[in-house]
């Protein structure tokens, strides 16, 4: 039996990544899309793909750092297709650099998009999901939001990234418990996924215009952006691949979505360094020529 038939998924940064790959199971699944992103063209091309498909899309374009555009994006939901069955609070931007070289607008656009996007998706939609799972006893709801592996470990270099995805995953968990305390059939999942091949590398082109740069790149933040660029590049599971695990996590229950397990070493060498006291671990102690590498093009030696 397909559990999905008829339910309705509201998906942000739909047009690209993981976004288009969960809207294309969801689609598959007979759901019905609410499919949300900033890119105008990109969305419309995607919409066009999964209505060809046959599924009903209402296509919206959004900027999640908005929150009277989420705002807008929930009402039209209510009024399209009623009260969705899946928010994927995925959109997200990438930027790296020095923490201490990240302007006051590079900290306003990636919070703005990575953490207050999600935020927003979980204040407008929430309270309708669990007024839903208590008028009908067949109503089932999942908040998936999309953090990160940087929102576990602690990355040099990538540090405002970082910052917004831990507060994701902070965001989640306590979300986890908050419906536990209020509600059975409403359920809260993270994704933590590990180096995909996605635009994630290029959203600086679709950074608005008033939180530009402040001047040139610094070398940290150039450093960042290539280092990036080719761990997305390179990755070998696909988007594809996280876009199932993330229905399986909401077909099983399970709240936490990794899409590289073997990378978990990491987050266990940081809890027992919280739990011993110790001072934080090299982060490149099992690839020393990595770490001597970022060293040397930091400090221009190479």
């Amino acid at each position: 039996m397909n559990e999905w038939q008829g339910r309705v998924a509201v998906i942000t940064g739909a047009a690209s990544g993981f976004g288009l790959e969960t809207s294309r199971i969801a689609a598959a699944r007979g759901m019905k899309l609410v499919m949300a992103d900033l890119q105008a063209e990109a969305l419309e091309a995607a919409a066009a793909e999964l209505t060809a498909r046959g599924a009903e899309v209402l296509p919206f374009r959004l900027d999640v750092s908005k929150a009277a555009e989420v705002e807008a994006l929930a009402a039209a939901t209510f009024a399209r297709f009623g009260t969705p069955h899946f928010v994927f609070n995925n959109a997200g931007v990438g930027a790296g650099g020095l923490i201490w070289e990240q302007s006051a607008k590079d900290w306003e656009w990636v919070l703005g998009v990575n953490l207050m996007g999600v935020a927003h998706g979980v204040r407008v939609f929430v309270p309708a999901m669990l007024a839903a799972a208590q008028a009908d006893p067949g109503y089932r709801g999942h908040v998936v939001n999309t953090a990160s592996m940087a929102g576990l470990v602690n990355m040099p270099n990538m540090g405002v990234y970082n910052v917004s995805k831990h507060a994701v995953v902070a965001l989640s968990e306590t979300l986890y418990q908050d419906l536990s305390l209020v509600a059975e059939r409403v359920q809260a999942h993270v994704l933590c996924p590990f180096f995909v091949p996605t635009g994630i590398h290029q959203s600086g082109r679709h950074r608005p215009a008033e939180l530009a740069a402040d001047g040139r790149p610094t070398r940290s933040q150039l450093v960042a952006q290539a280092l990036m660029e080719k761990a997305v590049t390179g990755g070998k599971v696909t988007a594809a691949d996280v876009a199932a695990a993330v229905f399986d996590a909401m077909d099983s229950g399970r709240f936490y979505i990794f899409s590289h397990p073997q990378t978990l070493g990491s987050v266990r060498q940081r809890l027992d360094d919280l739990a011993s006291g110790r001072n934080p671990s090299d982060a490149f102690a099992d690839r020393p020529q990595v770490g001597e590498q970022l060293r040397a093009a930091l400090r221009g030696r190479g």
